[in-house]
């Protein structure tokens, strides 16, 4: 016996004399679908034979004139492949479309009436339908009569999603329902299936709500992600998994560490029960691990060194990842030790890794404060270890006042230099007469304050002076001549004047008390031989005496007595060069 051929589509025929028009087809199509009804007795099933199998469609023999077809998908995938011959129960569901009755594998119940159709209809009720086919536009749904089914309706979200649906037994709402009174058969419907699903999904969230309850452990899906968090379907009800409640570290993003579809263990936080029609939960992640500030008091002691990775900075200092979750805080005034600090990003940026010392922990306020500065040392305390005073400093001019001028001799240390003693040869109306901010000097330690972390310096006390010239001219021993300014009489001691200003004192001996007295009262003194001797620098000894030199009368008590204005002799019995400490005693 022969396969019997399917009968192609129209535009596959080729054309002839005797090709119908589209209109009696409708018209056969009609009687035909009359002629079966009156011969099934309402839509009975019918055992049709398989003729065709095409990549998408099954083509039968259902014993009328014109075969049916079937979609390839009402073959569940588990059976076994459907061949030309096989034998497959069905249901004529539809008229004639594309030129074949339109089958289904399901008994249809088609009503004699539509007046249940039109009850649905005026009361807006949902009435069950099985999907027959994809159309331009949406689907077709049986609803006991050929229904139209927008694709915007379908609650799906593509073209794929609605091929599936094909053979489906669906819910949907008739929105349109033109019946023909006629007996024409000319009735049109359209159904809502989207509505029916939201409507469902609301019931199915309005009970799940009603289920949950703050503190339970409940799994999820994310179903969508923020900048702020993440959305996560409970089972019908959606909550909010905030981004500060994912992770006890700081996260930038949500999608860093959460995918769309990911399931999840979350816990209730918070359910806005005051308006439950918003039906708004917050959930959190962290809130099933431990928090990380149970094990602080192990982990971290005060005087600690750290290291960690600045996550934030603020007006008033930056704050350090040490651990996930555990934070400390380095204030402004903790980041340099003499630098004024303005803003905490002139010294650390977002992302930088730094090492602190652990200054205070607060496990109640948990927080913990960190000092940067002390991480890279006092350079305060190690300078006063190599520093006296007397040393000599080198640095660069910071900054300058009316009263002096800072120099910087470390980083961070700033040294005050005032005004008196940056030069010896003029008086200075500002230190910028001679300075300038950025210049490197040198200058000698004058004083050290280690309380204040204070030094004075000068500037002037390293340019060389008469007192510096002769003490690095001469040793202890030498000779030298000089003139007796005065005499102090109850420390038994003589001022000597050796240069210009160059003062020295001498001592006497017991027996060489002088004869004040006796000094003369009036007569000049000529002093030329003496300047002779300042002139050659004191570079004599006691036989160079000036020739003309005219000496004052001596006291009339003693020859050897010393009296002022006497010039004599003198032995140097100490020199001290950075105190500047020059020591007589009489030749």
């Amino acid at each position: 016996m022969d396969t019997p051929t399917p009968n192609a589509p129209e535009e596959l025929l080729p054309e002839t004399e005797t090709t119908e028009s589209f209109a009696d087809l409708l018209r056969e199509n009609d009687l035909a679908r009359a002629s079966a009804v009156d011969r099934s007795g309402g839509n009975k099933q019918i055992d049709a034979t398989v003729v065709a199998v095409t990549a998408d469609a099954v083509y039968l023999d259902i014993g009328y004139k014109t075969e049916g077809v079937l979609p390839l998908t009402a073959f569940a995938a588990t059976e076994k492949a459907v061949e030309p011959g096989d034998k497959v129960r069905v249901t004529v569901k539809g008229g004639i479309e594309d030129g074949y009755y339109q089958l289904t594998r399901q008994r249809v119940a088609t009503p004699k009436d539509y007046s249940s159709l039109e009850e649905a209809f005026a009361a807006k009720g949902t009435v069950l339908g099985t999907v027959t086919g994809v159309v331009k536009g949406g689907l077709t749904v049986d609803i006991g009569m050929r229904a139209f089914l927008p694709a915007s309706r379908t609650g799906t979200r593509d073209t794929a999603e609605l091929e599936k649906l094909v053979g489906q037994e669906i819910r949907v709402r008739i929105t349109s329902l033109d019946l023909d009174d006629t007996g024409a058969g000319k009735n049109d419907a359209v159904v809502d299936r989207r509505s029916v699903l939201e409507e469902e999904a609301k019931a199915a969230g309005d009970l799940r709500f009603a289920e949950l309850a703050e503190g339970q452990i409940v799994s999820g899906t994310v179903r969508s992600l923020t900048d702020f968090g993440a959305f996560v379907d409970l089972g019908g009800a959606d909550a909010l998994l905030h981004i500060s409640d994912i992770a006890w570290n700081r996260i930038a993003n949500p999608a860093d560490v959460l995918s769309v579809g990911d399931q999840l263990e979350v816990k209730i936080l918070k359910i806005d029960s005051a308006n439950p029609e918003k039906r708004r939960i917050a959930v959190g992640l962290k809130q099933l691990q431990p928090h990380p500030w149970e094990t602080v008091s192990e982990r971290f002691q005060l005087g600690q060194k750290v290291s960690g990775t600045v996550t934030r900075d603020a007006d008033f200092g930056a704050f350090v990842e040490l651990a996930p979750g555990i934070e400390g805080l380095i204030h402004i005034s903790e980041m340099a030790w003499g630098k004024k600090v303005r803003k905490p990003s002139d010294i650390v940026k977002v992302g930088d890794t730094v090492e602190a010392i652990i200054l205070g922990i607060d496990l109640d306020a948990k927080r913990i404060s960190l000092g940067l500065k002390q991480a890279l040392g006092d350079p305060w305390a190690e300078m006063v270890k190599t520093v006296g005073v007397g040393s000599v400093v080198e640095g660069t001019i910071s900054s300058m006042t009316k009263f002096g001028a800072f120099l910087e001799v470390a980083e961070g240390i700033q040294c005050m230099i005032h005004i008196s003693e940056i030069t010896a040869e003029k008086r200075l109306n500002h230190p910028s007469d001679v300075l300038r901010v950025g210049e490197k000097v040198k200058a000698q330690v004058l004083e050290i304050d280690k309380e204040r972390r204070q030094m004075r310096l000068s500037i002037k006390q390293l340019i060389p002076t008469g007192h510096d010239e002769f003490i690095a001219e001469h040793k202890v021993g030498d000779l030298v001549t000089g003139r007796i300014i005065d005499i102090d009489a109850a420390a038994n001691t003589a001022r000597v004047e050796l240069g210009e200003g160059i003062l020295a004192p001498c001592a006497l001996p017991a027996t060489a008390a002088p004869a004040a007295e006796a000094a003369p009262a009036a007569g000049p003194v000529d002093f030329s031989a003496l300047g002779s001797l300042f002139a050659n620098k004191w570079k004599t000894d006691v036989s160079a005496k000036p020739a003309k030199a005219k000496a004052p009368t001596k006291p009339a008590a003693s020859s050897d007595a010393p009296y002022p204005g006497q010039i004599r002799s003198f032995k140097l019995v100490e020199l001290e060069a950075e105190g500047k400490k020059i020591r007589l005693e009489l030749a």
